[in-house]
């Protein structure tokens, strides 16, 4: 390990400060009064589609940003990016973490189509995009292929110019709204597991495909379950080279991997605790356990010092990549501390919440801030699962960073 590239540096340059004040002035100036986040109104149930005056600011507030580029900062210009440095892209990120303006994106799979793509490609999945004009979701998870995603079993056999598809993915998030998804199936059977597998792209509509929602402990079904029945899907569909998927899959053109969102996020959450546990709601109606023994606050004390390792984690991963290194074994650092903060965060809530703290009828009076403690802490124990789960994380540390032999 060279600990040289363990070096954070934590200050501005002066051209770095300019860009903060711009990004900072372009969210005041331009963030839609429907879209500002009030933490005292939050539902924990705000997975539930927005209705029709809070989609018309997203629209505004989407526009805006395509004219900025910062939609794809990442993306050259001609892609209707920013073309954006690794530092400038972490301050944007950074800076909306901040401010709580709605961070919206594109979909990880615009920038595989970027690397691995046809022009054809491109020119038709980017720009819509970059417009929000289509949802995606991501087959990669199967009921027998999780972690061991290679193991997939997913078969796509050619016929001609296309490619029939029988199989099952799972976890799939957003896929009840996705009208695309991409999806690594198995093309060569007798191929090593590792090869053999095509990335491809498919409509939502074609015949032959059925989503099924999983229905989670917290209230919500955001995942889903996806069924392929003789699917055929263009041979043109596609990305990288047949039979080369699982590298294509592997992809990230996305330089912004620090995770400051979460991390400024978590911090977030604790100063909406800890307004909570002093207010007269909080505190004066017997709820919380805040200021009548230590323990409790020696809690929330520790998620606060957590929560600035966090930061200070995705700043060194942003100061890596602003001199030109790719961060691994670090990147898997910042998700296994950040994901397991996320989770502790929300148990320690719910204790200094007292008896009323696991209550999950958010129109309940007696429901802590309509229950948004302890749907989430049902919601964080998928925390470290998704994105790639600890496990393996820990794998990547051990092997990648300790130098430990693979097991």
């Amino acid at each position: 390990m060279d600990w040289t590239d363990a070096v954070v540096d934590f200050a501005d340059t002066p051209e770095q400060a300019t860009f903060r004040t711009e990004v900072r002035t372009f969210i005041e100036r331009n963030l839609p009064e429907q879209l500002v986040a009030r933490p005292e109104e939050f539902s924990a149930f705000g997975m539930a589609e927005p209705g029709p005056e809070r989609r018309e600011a997203l629209k505004r507030w989407r526009a805006a940003l395509v004219e900025r580029g910062w939609i794809a900062p990442a993306w050259p210009k001609e892609y209707g990016g920013a073309d954006l440095s690794p530092m400038e892209q972490f301050i944007l990120s950074e800076t909306f973490a901040e401010t709580r303006a709605p961070r919206l994106g594109v979909h990880d799979v615009g920038s595989t189509i970027m690397v691995h793509g046809t022009d054809e490609q491109k020119r038709e999945h980017l720009p819509p995009l970059v417009r929000g004009d289509t949802r995606w979701c991501q087959g990669y998870s199967e009921p027998g292929s999780g972690s061991d995603l290679a193991s997939l079993q997913t078969r796509a056999v050619r016929d001609g110019d296309d490619f029939v598809i029988n199989g099952q993915k799972i976890w799939t998030s957003d896929a009840h709204n996705a009208n695309w998804i991409f999806a690594l199936v198995r093309t060569d059977p007798e191929a090593p597991k590792h090869r053999g597998i095509t990335y491809l792209l498919l409509s939502m509509k074609s015949p032959g495909i059925a989503v099924r929602p999983l229905h989670q402990m917290h209230g919500g079904s955001e995942f889903n379950e996806v069924f392929f029945e003789d699917v055929r899907v263009p041979v043109k569909n596609a990305v990288g080279e047949i039979n080369r998927g699982w590298y294509v899959g592997a992809t990230h053109l996305d330089f912004e991997r620090s995770s400051i969102g979460s991390a400024v996020g978590n911090e977030q959450t604790l100063d909406a605790l800890r307004a909570f546990l002093v207010s007269e709601r909080g505190a004066g109606s017997g709820r919380s356990r805040l200021g009548r023994v230590d323990a409790p606050r020696l809690q929330l004390a520790d998620r606060y010092v957590e929560a600035a390792v966090a930061r200070t984690l995705s700043q060194r991963i942003i100061s890596m990549q602003a001199r030109g290194l790719v961060p691994n074994y670090e990147a898997s650092m910042s998700k296994v501390f950040g994901t397991e903060l996320g989770q502790r965060i929300y148990r320690t809530a719910v204790q200094l919440m007292g008896p009323y703290g696991g209550l999950t009828d958010h129109e309940s009076a007696h429901t802590p801030m309509r229950a948004r403690w302890s749907t989430l802490f049902l919601r964080s124990q998928a925390f470290t699962i998704e994105g790639g789960t600890s496990e393996i994380q820990r794998n990547v540390i051990a092997t990648r960073g300790l130098g430990l032999p693979r097991g």
